[in-house]
């Protein structure tokens, strides 16, 4: 599969698992989109990235501070200095709406926001606590990240996606509190290893490195620098083999 001429600087992940990622909505705040499958449709695979990838607007999020579960951006993309303090938090059952409607926002179609829902209804790939908000001042949620569980060679690991983050609030830092407070809450929660499908030049920022330094690999084409994984148990044996992502995927 050829690469085309220009990528949309906002592959997401969140995960973009799995299909060609469409143009999203301004407001997803990583390049990490989910592949979304239309009614009916087959599995698809995700675009090849142009080697280049050119300017990433989503990855220009203020987050090169250390993880914690209040955090403050300082200068964003355009230079302009963000005064909003971030919050992070589990998502209750309460919030369940207010996370179908940032992932509505920040996406141009309701795939993620359906593929939410349809994780949280899975047994066997929701974990309780690994899907994080984060929060403004007011107490309004702004953005969302999701880890669900996934498999490397039968071996149980986390998938990071879909990650959503509402318009107004874009390269501000919600969406990277949220990812980091996601990743801190799967280690305290034991967990050992993160996959991620993205844009290589945000998630380097969290740990991130090429997941085929592990042998890890997708079960479809992908650009070797797309798939990365974040190890966060170094005395654990790291699995190798073909990730099996869950059902409600569409893989």
């Amino acid at each position: 599969m050829s690469p085309p001429s220009r990528v949309d600087p906002a592959i997401d992940a969140s995960f973009g698992l799995l299909r060609a990622p469409s143009r999203r909505r301004a407001g997803s705040d990583a390049p990490a989109r989910h592949l979304p499958r239309r009614a009916g449709a087959p599995a698809l695979r995700p675009r090849t990235p142009d080697p280049g990838y050119g300017p990433v607007r989503a990855a220009r999020d203020a987050c090169d501070v250390p993880p914690a579960d209040r955090l403050t951006p300082s200068t964003a993309a355009n230079g302009t200095t963000m005064n909003t303090t971030w919050t992070t938090r589990p998502e209750t059952a309460e919030d369940a709406a207010a996370i179908r409607e940032i992932n509505l926002a920040a996406f141009p179609t309701a795939d993620e926001a359906d593929l939410v829902d349809a994780l949280r209804a899975d047994a066997d790939a929701w974990i309780d606590g690994l899907s994080l908000v984060s929060a403004g001042p007011d107490g309004t949620l702004a953005g969302h990240a999701l880890l669900t569980r996934c498999h490397v060679d039968g071996r149980p690991a986390l998938a990071l996606a879909p990650c959503a983050v509402l318009p107004a609030h874009q390269r501000q830092g919600a969406g990277t509190a949220a990812i980091r407070a996601a990743l801190a809450a799967a280690r305290a929660h034991g967990e050992g290893l993160v996959v991620v499908l993205g844009h290589p030049a945000y998630y380097p920022r969290f740990g991130f490195v090429p997941a085929s330094g592990f042998g890890i690999r997708a079960p479809f084409e992908v650009p070797d620098e797309a798939l990365m994984a974040l190890v966060l148990d170094a005395s654990r044996p790291v699995p190798s083999g073909v990730i099996r992502y869950a059902g409600a995927f569409g893989l």
